[in-house]
């Protein structure tokens, strides 16, 4: 008996034992998915296909592709737009960017100066605003691109720290050919088009009031004439001043509200915000972070270091790929050393596809790779939207998993929101969805049965991913027209355009099943396919809808909100002193090993 006493005894002692195990083991699980820390790594104008774990052989990305082993690959991850403002401004609201007035209705689709007045507005709710508020360190650090200023230089109306970051580092527009001497331009060809006509224009009409008035047909006075020429005179000194000065104005380096570089240097670039990025993590091990690390790479103009510089087999475009893959490593190296690993989700994607039409002025490519896919930035073919979506997170989602469910970069604000344990927006409507279920396999199908494609403010596809079915369908009412014609992109204006002679109407839409042609080479018709008219009714009827829910809201990049305007204009030292300072070329850049 005092045997069996014993015995019995020792079992439940083990059982108690395995009881309090478990539990503990549950407590961490349970702690772990609440509060991690939260670090998005997002590239500019990256190709799906330039990564090793989506399929590239040439270019070395370990550390992106270790992101890719260690967590999950999105195979259909979406961005909201195929141009920059747009999508980021989608990225951090977790809305299309038309409800929030991001999407233009002109022609040009993003801001290009940073003393515009549009941007991001004040009303919108960002996922960094919720996180700030649960007590989350939050800093940006590299390209913004989504305004600065309303009414004057330094409201900051639209600034990173409006919207919820603690900490900038970075540029506050985007990195153009422009801000690199020797890099070509992006504007010259475009505002010689529009300015050849109009002076020709104002120079006949001044010519001919003068023949008018000297020949004694019509008297003039000469002080309108006079008007008239100084008004030409002075908006023509202003235009050359501003594009001879165009790199100091709006290529420049800011820390929080001060510009600290202006212009900007691309000497050790990436090394100073990777550095910036690691001190971030370095100083909050003890509370929860949101990093957004923002990379200038690989929007033109190219750049690499000098480790980089010559190193890749794909030309300047492949050192900066490969630049930027070892600054992912560095973050990730960072986070091993403060046992930050487990306690963190890591984001990486790209806020379009690759600019398939970015070729230097000596013939060099430098526009990435979208894989099989047609088209590239500034179209909704899936070149220009289907993008990389890596997540890890050890422990807590699936390692070495592939989703080829349609997945939105909306997606991340609902699925960060919900992790920090903040309470998602009552009053507005939010397009993105939580990835976590998905990304644990708790379930197989995302929540996006339709997904709306956007160019600029015009409503151009729409994605159907119908309950209890492989296809994905995808009809466009229009689609950009490519040149040359028989080309992948649109060569002779840069990028696509969304409307009149650049766009040819559909009626019927293309229709095209994604699930057998994901590079929409044959559209469908009612005779290779038999439920085409019931598929676009379904797709009308869902248009309807989402078209119902949308509400008015300011345009902020309409042509008045677009426009350079003098008095918005940051200048580290003053207008007259070409606006010129560093206070960031200092200190050691972190040691890199290129291979």
């Amino acid at each position: 008996i005092f045997h069996l006493f014993l015995h019995t005894r020792k079992k439940m002692g083990i059982l108690l034992l395995l009881v309090v195990c478990q539990c503990a083991i549950n407590s961490v699980k349970t702690h772990s998915v609440s509060n991690p820390n939260i670090i998005l790594l997002m590239a500019d104008d990256l190709g799906i296909g330039d990564l090793g774990c989506y399929g590239n052989r040439t270019l070395r990305t370990p550390n992106i592709d270790r992101l890719a082993e260690e967590g999950v690959t999105l195979t259909q991850h979406i961005a909201a737009s195929p141009l920059c403002t747009p999508s980021r401004a989608a990225f951090l609201t977790g809305r299309y960017p038309i409800r929030s007035g991001m999407a233009a209705f002109s022609r040009v689709g993003v801001f290009l100066f940073s003393a515009s007045s549009g941007g991001l507005p004040s009303e919108e709710i960002t996922f960094s605003k919720l996180l700030k508020q649960k007590g989350y360190a939050t800093a940006l650090i590299g390209k913004w691109h989504l305004g600065m200023n309303c009414e004057s230089s330094n409201d900051f109306c639209h600034h990173p720290l409006s919207h919820g970051f603690d900490y900038f580092y970075g540029l506050p527009v985007t990195n153009f050919r422009d801000c690199k001497p020797g890099q070509g331009s992006v504007f010259l060809k475009g505002v010689q088009k529009a300015l050849v006509i109009p002076i020709q224009i104002a120079g006949i009409t001044l010519v001919s009031l003068a023949i008018v008035q000297y020949i004694g047909l019509l008297k003039v006075p000469f002080q309108a004439l006079g008007y008239c020429l100084l008004i030409i005179t002075i908006t023509l000194v202003i235009l050359i001043f501003f594009f001879y000065h165009f790199r100091h104005l709006n290529c420049f380096l800011m820390r929080d509200h001060q510009i600290i570089q202006q212009p900007l240097s691309y000497e050790n670039l990436t090394q100073r915000m990777t550095k910036e990025a690691t001190q971030f993590i370095g100083r909050n091990t003890d509370a929860p972070f949101l990093l957004v690390l923002s990379y200038l790479h690989v929007h033109t103009a190219l750049y690499a270091s000098e480790n980089f510089r010559g190193k890749s087999k794909h030309g300047l475009y492949g050192d900066a790929v490969e630049e930027m893959d070892w600054s992912v490593g560095q973050v990730l190296d960072v986070l091993e050393r403060h046992n930050l690993s487990d306690k963190t989700l890591v984001y990486f994607t790209s806020d379009q596809g690759a600019h398939v039409e970015e070729i230097s002025s000596a013939g060099e490519v430098h526009g990435g790779y979208n894989g099989i896919y047609k088209g590239g930035k500034s179209t909704n073919w899936e070149g220009g939207i289907r993008v990389p979506g890596l997540l890890r997170w050890p422990g807590v989602i699936q390692a070495g998993a592939y989703i080829d469910e349609p997945t939105s970069n909306m997606d991340i604000f609902p699925t960060i929101v919900k992790l920090a344990e903040a309470q998602l927006p009552s009053d507005r409507i939010i397009d993105g969805h939580d990835l976590l279920p998905l990304l644990q396999g708790k379930v197989t199908r995302s929540k996006h049965e339709f997904l709306f494609h956007y160019c600029n403010a015009y409503l151009n596809a729409v994605r159907w991913h119908p309950e209890n079915s492989e296809s994905v369908w995808k009809v466009f009412f229009f689609t950009p027209n490519f040149s040359p014609e028989d080309s992948n992109g649109c060569y002779d204006s840069h990028v696509c355009f969304c409307h009149g002679g650049f766009i040819t109407q559909h009626d019927p839409p293309l229709l095209f099943d994604l699930s057998k042609d994901p590079e929409e080479k044959v559209p469908l018709t009612p005779e290779t396919e038999s439920r085409f008219y019931e598929i676009l009714r379904v797709i009308h009827r869902a248009v309807d809808n989402h078209t119902r829910s949308l509400h008015a809201a300011p345009n902020q990049l309409s042509w008045d909100k677009l426009l350079w305007k003098p008095w918005l204009q940051l200048c580290c030292s003053s207008l007259f002193q070409s606006c010129s300072c560093d206070y960031d070329s200092g200190g050691s850049p972190l040691e890199v090993h290129s291979g």
